[in-house]
């Protein structure tokens, strides 16, 4: 287990746990916490041990979004610089954000309790996400006078369609993991006391998994909505005929025909 401030990071059997830690204020944002966050997020993406990456929350909530009273105390400091400081704090969110979704690994967000504000801005950037049945989820931004970061205008609209994007952005209601699933901002719904089992289960069916193949995959998803078919198309067959050429392919297409379980490098 390795502390860089409020996060905490252990690395087991190619499964990089990072897990936000600061459970006395719901692990809610302040300015060390989207700092030392980038900080673990860069370091498990160049770690060559680490094959998938989760996030998780301390103590029984994910992440309740940013930390008011942090932000009240600033508030002076806010106005007096123009917001230089806050300018600062998101270079740190921004680089959490392309860390996620750059990094040629799965990342899977493990939800337990509260993901409001940036905690759902992060947990949706994430590639697949695993919630508990009374995780509660909100993007919250309105009830305090803001508007939403961390990413989620992009990826609201992407998921939801703009109608729904606007009704969760602009009401800020909350809602259960059930009609989290249903709007497909989250993958699974598990039991309560299921979240740390379904969550090494599912992280480690990724960390055996085809690791190049991943990131190929992961690359063409991320570009698909910028690119036309056409385009799409070429980098698909781009990315199957470099594959075909590796240990993985070979491995995969063996197995498959010997009736096994593949084992891949």
């Amino acid at each position: 287990m390795v502390s860089k401030g409020s996060v905490l990071t252990e690395i087991a059997q190619g499964v990089a746990t990072v897990t936000l830690n600061r459970p006395d204020v719901l692990n809610a944002l302040n300015d060390e916490l989207a700092q030392s966050l980038h900080e673990a997020l860069q370091a498990v993406a160049a770690d060559e041990r680490v094959r998938c990456v989760v996030i998780s929350g301390a103590g029984e909530n994910f992440m309740a979004g940013g930390d008011l009273m942090f932000f009240r105390e600033k508030l002076p400091e806010i106005r007096a610089t123009k917001g230089r400081e806050l300018r600062a704090m998101f270079e740190h969110v921004h680089g959490t954000i392309h860390a996620i979704r750059g990094m040629p690994k799965p990342v899977l967000a493990s939800v337990r309790g509260a993901a409001a504000g940036f905690g759902m801005s992060l947990m949706l950037s994430c590639d697949l996400a695993i919630a508990t049945q009374s995780s509660k989820f909100t993007l919250a931004y309105c009830h305090i006078g803001a508007s939403p970061d961390g990413g989620s205008t992009y990826f609201l609209p992407r998921v939801l369609g703009m109608k729904r994007a606007f009704e969760i952005a602009l009401l800020g209601e909350r809602f259960d993991a059930a009609r989290a699933a249903e709007l497909g901002l989250i993958n699974r719904v598990v039991a309560e006391g299921e979240l740390e089992q379904a969550t090494a289960k599912l992280a480690g069916a990724l960390a055996r998994g085809p690791a190049a193949a991943y990131a190929k995959t992961k690359a063409l998803l991320n570009g698909s909505l910028a690119a036309g078919l056409g385009e799409q198309l070429d980098l698909e067959r781009d990315a199957f005929v470099e594959g075909a050429q590796s240990d993985d392919f070979a491995e995969g297409v063996t197995a498959f025909c010997e009736k096994r379980k593949p084992e891949f490098g």
